[in-house]
């Protein structure tokens, strides 16, 4: 199933929070992307119906293997084109905007393209 660009977002965010906490709540991610209560919990029942996530009693989201497995995947697209911005000579701010935004939406064979060239 192919996910929108808002659902790869918030697996990407409860991925980096997860890395630095292990108790990522609703409220965290509320935080970290500026979103609202009700949009949040919006996307997190569509998220934990898709088997994206786990929510646990006590307001612990967890991501499933299916889950974390994207969040690593756009991870990595953001991590890898933001470096590759940044050598070009784009500053931090606009390399990590940008690299945003086309994490979603480069083909898997550009991305790899891109990491065999900067590993070359």
């Amino acid at each position: 199933m192919n996910l929108l660009e808002s659902g790869e977002m918030y697996l990407e965010t409860i991925y980096t929070l997860s890395q630095q906490s292990d108790f990522v709540r609703s409220i965290d991610i509320c935080e970290e992307m500026g979103f609202s209560k009700p949009s949040v919990s919006r996307a997190m029942k569509l998220l934990k119906e898709d088997h994206y996530i786990e929510m646990e009693s006590n307001g612990r989201i967890t991501l499933t293997a299916k889950g974390l497995e994207i969040a690593q995947k756009i991870y990595e697209r953001h991590t890898i084109l933001t470096e590759c911005l940044r050598k070009l000579g784009v500053n931090e701010k606009t390399a990590a905007d940008d690299a945003c935004k086309m994490e979603h939406v480069i083909s898997d064979e550009s991305m790899e393209a891109i990491k065999k060239f900067i590993e070359a």
